[in-house]
């Protein structure tokens, strides 16, 4: 019996970032033996009065090579990928039980209280203080504070309805004017009790109250 051996074509590269050439190197890339198994049959088979060409068995095993080379490159980076979330995580378990400052302007709302320290480059001749939810939507503005250096802003949780809010994650934007008319540069910064430590993401992200951050978002440790 004559077995046609199948046509070599240039690699190309899947989904998965691992190497292919037409259907049945594809299926190599979830099943590496698949492919070994297929080789081994095809030279049982072949006609002896007409073996494969060997630059095409010699193709064939270049081929099996770079897909050898390319599951096991795929396999050592998921190894250190995950070493490298293994090791981020033991470093977070750090700020267990510690006071974190945060300065991306989000404040955990708890119990009705949220609590923010905002910075004024100068004396302003008024400064807006606006909240917003996790949605992006405003839930109360004021008339902050504005004296130079730290201002503190306690909010009960209550919107500019008359009612309250429910515990969540908020963010507090501040704009502050000069006498001129000019824009006065600000800062916000709140602190919070890190409760504990979510790795279902993959990504460590600390828990304060209800709300999580990544650790990118912390500023200062505090005992």
């Amino acid at each position: 019996m004559t077995t046609t051996a199948p046509a070599t074509t240039t690699p190309t590269t899947n989904a998965n970032g691992t190497q292919s050439s037409g259907n049945a190197l594809g299926q190599l890339s979830s099943n590496f033996s698949t492919f070994l198994t297929l080789l081994t049959t095809q030279l049982k088979n072949q006609d002896p009065t007409s073996p494969m060409d060997s630059n095409q068995f010699t193709q064939q095993l270049v081929e099996f090579s770079q897909v050898e080379q390319q599951i096991n490159t795929n396999t050592n980076l998921q190894t250190l990928i995950n070493q490298g979330t293994s090791q981020a995580g033991t470093f977070a378990t750090a700020y267990l039980g510690k006071n974190v400052s945060i300065t991306d302007g989000n404040a955990s709302l708890i119990n009705g209280q949220a609590n923010w320290t905002y910075n004024l480059g100068a004396a302003a001749s008024s400064t807006t203080l606006t909240v917003t939810n996790s949605s992006g939507a405003v839930v109360y503005s004021g008339a902050g504070g504005t004296a130079q250096g730290n201002n503190s802003f306690n909010w009960n949780g209550i919107d500019n309805n008359g009612n309250k809010v429910p515990d969540g994650t908020y963010k507090l934007a501040v704009a502050a004017q000069a006498l001129d008319g000019s824009t006065i540069k600000t800062s916000v910064a709140s602190a919070g009790l890190v409760s504990q430590i979510d790795m279902s993401s993959g990504t460590p992200q600390l828990v304060i109250g209800n709300m999580e951050i990544p650790l990118s978002s912390v500023s200062a440790i505090m005992n």
